[in-house]
């Protein structure tokens, strides 16, 4: 079967900077993911939160309600939130551009998209990642510089970033899935490998040998304590695992995310103020965010709200997609798989066992 790739997108609608003028199969994103979990872990420290205030002006902000206007989706009826969590797979600086085989690519992709629903009573949250290559109808949007795109069918996920921004990948979401999106988080590859480098690397255990020269990936079967740089390359290889197509790494992905957090668990990062200053500057200067959580404080105050949440414990599901009867290339919501997860989403209650089954697996 042919291997499901993305294809190279132009560099359009690249998210605002800051607001003001200072600085076991499951779906890929784990990178994100751990970037967020990171900086609310540090930001919910309270304690050593004053040593590092002054990252503050790192975080860059996109005005999400303002792009988006009232034609919405209606808030949760209860306590529950929803997160949208992008990768940024940005070529911007030579650092980026030269990370997890991005030579020769140019421009902004949502390398990787995750909802994180964290429900009221705040015990376990869900993660639902959105397949890169899955087929979308694009609503209409506006542009950062107030140009109206039109909608659009047949448009992989992937594109609308590159396309129109992050506002309008936002909007995209909530028209396929009816769920309102509370806060909206960024992070590029190079912050990604610098979060890894800071916390020390993270080991995994590997079954069978990978070999991967697109993603520079070379492991034999056996544990491997991974840098940075081999982060980025397990969690982004593909060829070396399943079909070779999007779907394929999935397993890879959700190992890492566990692997990561049992890392960063193991740590006294809160009894460091060094170790914890490096890890929140590195986080802060990839991360952009919603207006609502464009600061430190902000962060801190959601992190303390899902105090009750042991990120350990979240549940990663794919959206249940099938292969397109066109293009085999592409995936597309599997139905009435997919409509189930969001309404459950919706709905803020416990998303069923038939909703997790994709039909396209990537195995």
């Amino acid at each position: 079967m042919a291997s499901h790739r993305s294809n190279p997108d132009t560099a359009q609608g690249v998210p605002r900077s800051g607001r003001r003028a200072t600085p076991r199969k499951r779906r890929r994103g784990l990178k994100i993911t751990l970037g967020v979990l990171v900086v609310l872990v540090l930001a919910g420290g309270g304690t050593a939160y004053w040593m590092y205030q002054d990252l503050d002006g790192n975080i860059k902000a996109v005005d999400i309600d303002e792009a988006l206007g009232e034609d919405r989706p209606e808030k949760l009826p209860t306590t529950g939130q929803n997160l949208l969590v992008l990768g940024s797979d940005s070529r911007a600086g030579a650092e980026n551009k030269e990370l997890g085989g991005g030579g020769g690519v140019s421009g902004s992709r949502s390398d990787t998209a995750l909802v994180v629903h964290i429900p009221e009573g705040r015990k376990q949250a869900v993660a639902v990642s959105i397949p890169r290559d899955t087929l979308v109808t694009r609503p209409e949007c506006v542009k950062a510089d107030g140009t109206t795109v039109p909608t659009a069918e047949r448009k992989m996920f992937n594109s609308v970033y590159s396309e129109v921004g992050p506002a309008c990948v936002v909007k995209t979401v909530e028209k396929m899935s009816g769920v309102r999106i509370d806060h909206y988080m960024e992070i590029d590859f190079a912050g990604f490998k610098d979060l890894v480098d800071a916390i020390g690397g993270v080991t995994v255990e590997v079954e069978e040998p990978i070999r991967d020269k697109a993603s520079g990936l070379d492991l034999t079967a056996g544990e491997h304590k991974l840098n940075g740089t081999e982060s980025l390359a397990f969690v982004r290889t593909r060829h070396g695992i399943g079909d070779g197509s999007d779907l394929g790494r999935i397993g890879l992905q959700q190992q890492f995310l566990l692997a990561l957090l049992t890392e960063i668990k193991s740590q006294d990062l809160l009894g460091s103020p060094a170790k914890t200053y490096k890890i929140a500057n590195s986080a802060t200067k990839s991360l952009t965010t919603d207006e609502g959580l464009a600061s430190l404080t902000s962060l801190s105050k959601f992190a303390q709200s899902m105090n009750g949440v042991d990120p350990s414990t979240m549940e990663t599901v794919m959206l249940p997609v099938a292969y397109d009867t066109i293009d085999r290339n592409r995936v597309v919501a599997a139905e009435p798989q997919a409509g189930d997860l969001w309404k459950a989403i919706r709905e803020d209650t416990a998303v069923p066992e038939s909703a997790k089954k994709s039909p396209a697996t990537g195995g």
